[in-house]
């Protein structure tokens, strides 16, 4: 039967999307002046510590379920990966090709649904080619700057975020999403910090303000304001289709390079974006009439 969407949460998945599509941009100015890990660190630790602060005074570290605890833990270790295997792709393969290969992340979820449930959604499938086809279309065809290293190393942050959302889905009811993220953020700085003393990335020099600026809006605006809501909205639809809605980064992507850089938002970028909106609404539909949504504080 039909079930109704919430439509708050359906507007905050949207306005989660267009801040972490901008991540691409802001990772670009980012990179400038130092290494992928340490990027990845500083952004999620700037937007840590504010969570943290408002988890513990709201007394979201109060409930505590170990399961949920340790799946929690696992959680923190791929939203780290997701980030340093991603930001580090940059360096590796065009950002077309990088943006293209991470938002492959509905597959992984979709592979994990099917292998649990042993069977496949057919429309489910249907939005994820449709979804798909634009974004090869947005992304354009690979050019010789792409690496295996690269390819890889996109790749296993689309893995790493699928099974980042996968184990938040399948927290305690009793944790709301402030509780989640109070605990993931934290986890994944920390791991990042360590890992970056420990292999010597390079730290942006205080004076570059290019770099900081661009660390502080992956912090402030992707990460704490678009991943935050992102944790929220999976709370709310299953983890295939929040996933499906990433695909509408590179389109958000190009959009933005187009204003700031001034690169040319062709036809072709254009129509991708409308296969995008298609395969989202496809998937919408899909959610609709599938399990019951799952609310949790």
């Amino acid at each position: 039967m039909n079930l109704r969407i919430n439509p708050r949460a359906l507007a905050l998945l949207a306005f989660a999307q267009a801040a972490i599509g901008a991540a691409a941009i802001f990772a670009r100015f980012a990179l400038t002046g130092g290494g992928p890990i340490a990027v990845s660190a500083f952004r999620l630790l700037i937007a840590a510590i504010p969570v943290a602060l408002v988890a513990l005074l709201r007394g979201a570290y109060r409930c505590f379920d170990a399961p949920t605890e340790r799946r929690l833990a696992f959680a923190g270790l791929m939203l780290a990966a997701h980030f340093a295997l991603w930001i580090a792709s940059l360096r590796f393969a065009s950002v077309a090709v990088s943006t293209l290969l991470v938002c492959s992340t509905p597959i992984w979820t979709e592979l994990y649904a099917v292998a649990r449930a042993r069977k496949v959604r057919r429309d489910v499938l249907a939005s994820l080619l449709t979804a798909s086809i634009g974004v090869l279309i947005v992304t354009g065809a690979p050019s010789k700057n792409e690496t295996p290293l690269g390819i890889g190393l996109a790749l296993g942050g689309a893995i790493a975020i699928a099974a980042y959302l996968v184990l938040v889905r399948a927290s305690n009811a009793r944790y709301s999403t402030l509780a989640v993220v109070g605990r993931t953020y934290p986890t994944a700085a920390l791991i990042l910090l360590g890992t970056s003393f420990a292999l010597h990335d390079p730290v942006p020099s205080g004076s570059n303000t290019l770099a900081w600026s661009g660390i502080l809006a992956m912090a402030l605006v992707s990460q704490l304001f678009g991943h935050t809501a992102l944790n929220a909205a999976v709370r709310q639809f299953s983890p295939t289709f929040v996933a499906t809605v990433t695909l509408i980064e590179p389109a958000i992507a190009a959009a933005l390079a187009a204003v700031i850089f001034g690169e040319r938002l062709g036809l072709t970028t254009l129509a991708g974006s409308l296969f995008i909106l298609i395969g989202i609404g496809l998937a919408l539909r899909a959610e609709r009439q599938g399990l019951p949504n799952v609310k949790h504080g």
